[in-house]
C-alpha cells in the first residue's frame, strides 16, 4: 500500500528544526504578526542539544571575574521559565568560558512545550525533511515525512535552524562541510551519573582533584580532561568527558561508528569515576544523550561570513543583531590522537557583534539559518555557538522574517536598522553593556535581572 500525501497550506513562516534556534525563531515570529507559523522537529520533543544532551546555557555572560550579561531579551523567557519553577541556577564554567546558567533538562522540554503553544505556533514533531523542490515563482516545496505519510508544505518564508543545514543542503545553497580545511571539531556522548556524594568528591579536593585523577589514571580514557559538575537533582552529575574525533556526522556509516564509540567510552568513563574518584564509589549512569552532540558539520556561506579576526578584534559592528564573548572552545584531536580543546580568549572587552549578514545565506530571497548551520569560519564558529547566541540568532531570524513579509523586502536586502530596532524593544542586548553581572553569590542562584522581559 503506497504512503498518503497530505499538504499543509496557508504557512507563512517555516522554522525546520526545533532545537533552542529554531524554537526561538519561531515564538519571536509568532509573537510579533499574525503570521501562520509552523515548526517541524524529527524528534519527539523539542529543545534539540538543549534537551538532547546538555543541561547549561552558555553564552549570556561573558567570562572573568566581572562578567557582563550579554544576551537579553526573548531568550531571557526560558531562563524565566525555568526559574519559576525552580529548576535552574547559576555556576561558573569548568574552564573559565563563562558563567553556566544550569537547568533541568526534561524540564526544559515542558517549557518549549508551553512557550511553542502560548505563542500560537503550529508544531509537528517526529517529523523529518527529507528533499525541497524550488518552485518557479521561486518558492520553495518542503516534503517531510512522517508516520502520516508525505507532508509537502510551500510557505513564504523559511528558516533553516536544522544544524546539519538540511533545508540549504537541499535547496542548493552553497555551503562549507567541516573538515575540509580544518579537521572538525570532536563529538560528545554526554552522560549523567546519580548516587554521587558531592561533599565528599568536593572535601576531596574537587575538580581540581578531578583533573589531577584524570592525568595520572592507567584507565585508557580517550580524554584527559573534562568537566563533571552538579545538576539541578540532588546526588546527579551531568558530563562532558567523552570525545569522538575523526568521524564524519554527515557519512551514516561513520555517524553509527561514532554513537556506538561515544557509548563504549561513557562505560568506560563510568568505571574511572567508580574506581578512582572519591564520592563516586556507589555512583552509576543513569542517562546517556538522546544522540551524540555534533559540534559542526554544514556551515552555510552567508551575505556575511564571521571570521576569527573579526571575533578577536572584539568589535561591534553596526549591523550586529546578537553579541559575543565566548572564547574560542575548539575541541579537536590532538597528538598521537590524543584529544585535546584549544582555548583562545577575546581580548579588550572580550565582547563582539554578529552582523546580520551571517544568518542570510549568499543570494537568499526568502530564507535564513540559525543556530550551528550560520556562516562563519571554523574558529568563528567554535567561539559563537553557544545556546546563548544560537536562541539570538533564531529570535533575530524570526522576527526578520516577519519583517521580509510585512515589507516584501529580500532576506538579503533588508533594511537592518529596522529589524535592530525590534530587537532592541524586546530587550535584546546590541551594544556593551555598563552593567556588571551580579553573579558572585555563593550559592550560584539565579538573579533577579533575568525577570526584566515579559
Amino acid at each position: 500500500m503506497s504512503a498518503t500525501t497530505h499538504s499543509i497550506h496557508g504557512i507563512d513562516i517555516l522554522v525546520i528544526g526545533a532545537g533552542s534556534a529554531g524554537c526561538m525563531a519561531a515564538i519571536a515570529a509568532a509573537r510579533a504578526s499574525s503570521n501562520n507559523v509552523l515548526l517541524v522537529e524529527r524528534y519527539g520533543f523539542f529543545g534539540g542539544t538543549s534537551t538532547q544532551m546538555l543541561d547549561t546555557f552558555y553564552g549570556f555572560f561573558t567570562p572573568g571575574e566581572t562578567p557582563k550579561k550579554i544576551v537579553g531579551g526573548l531568550p531571557d523567557l526560558v531562563v524565566n521559565e525555568l526559574d519559576n519553577v525552580g529548576e535552574v541556577f547559576l555556576r561558573p564554567n569548568t574552564y573559565g568560558a563563562g558563567t553556566g546558567v544550569n537547568y533541568h533538562p526534561e524540564r526544559l522540554k515542558a517549557i518549549w512545550d508551553k512557550m511553542l503553544l502560548e505563542a500560537g505556533v503550529k508544531v509537528l514533531l517526529h517529523t523529518a525533511l527529507i528533499d525541497v523542490n524550488v518552485l518557479p515563482d521561486g518558492r520553495y516545496e518542503c516534503i517531510f515525512w512522517n508516520k502520516s505519510g508525505f507532508l509537502n508544505v510551500i510557505p513564504q518564508r523559511v528558516i533553516d535552524a536544522s544544524g546539519d543545514a538540511d533545508f540549504c543542503h537541499l535547496a542548493g545553497f552553497d555551503y562549507e562541510i567541516a573538515g575540509q580545511k580544518e579537521p572538525a571539531q570532536s563529538m560528545t556522548t554526554t552522560f549523567r551519573m546519580a548516587n554521587v556524594e558531592l561533599d565528599q568528591f568536593e572535601k576531596s579536593g574537587g575538580k581540581k582533584m578531578l583533573a589531577q585523577r584524570m592525568a595520572d589514571t592507567s584507565l585508557p580514557l580517550p580524554r584527559k580532561e573534562g568537566s563533571a559538575h552538579a545538576m539541578n537533582i540532588p546526588k546527579c552529575i551531568s558530563t562532558v568527558a567523552v570525545k569522538v574525533a575523526g568521524l564524519n556526522a554527515l557519512n551514516i556509516n561513520e555517524l553509527t561508528q561514532a554513537e556506538m564509540e561515544g557509548r563504549r567510552q561513557a562505560f568506560l568513563f563510568e568505571t574511572f569515576f567508580r574506581k578512582e574518584v572519591p564520592g563516586y564509589a556507589d555512583a552509576k549512569v543513569i542517562g546517556l544523550s538522546h544522540q551524540i552532540g555534533v559540534r559542526e558539520t554544514r556551515r552555510v556561506y552567508g551575505e556575511h561570513r564571521l571570521t576569527k579576526d573579526e571575533c578577536m578584534a572584539a568589535s561591534i559592528p553596526h549591523d550586529s543583531i546578537l553579541l559575543c564573548g565566548a572564547p574560542i572552545e575548539d575541541h579537536r584531536e590532538g597528538k598521537d590522537g590524543a584529544s585535546e580543546t584549544h582555548w583562545e580568549y577575546i581580548p579588550q572587552s572580550g565582547i563582539y557583534g554578529v552582523p546580520y549578514g551571517t544568518i542570510v545565506p549568499k543570494t537568499s530571497q526568502t530564507v535564513w539559518v540559525a543556530g550551528r548551520c550560520f556562516s562563519a569560519t571554523h574558529d568563528a564558529h567554535a567561539s559563537c555557538r553557544s545556546m546563548a547566541q544560537t536562541m539570538a540568532m533564531g529570535t533575530a531570524a524570526g522576527l526578520a522574517a516577519v519583517q521580509s513579509i510585512r515589507t516584501s523586502a529580500a532576506a538579503n536586502e533588508m533594511e537592518v536598522r529596522v529589524l535592530r530596532e525590534q530587537l532592541h524593544s524586546q530587550g535584546s542586548i546590541l551594544e556593551e553593556p555598563t552593567q556588571i553581572a551580579r553573579t558572585g553569590q555563593s550559592d550560584w542562584k539565579l538573579n533577579k535581572p533575568y525577570h526584566g522581559v515579559h
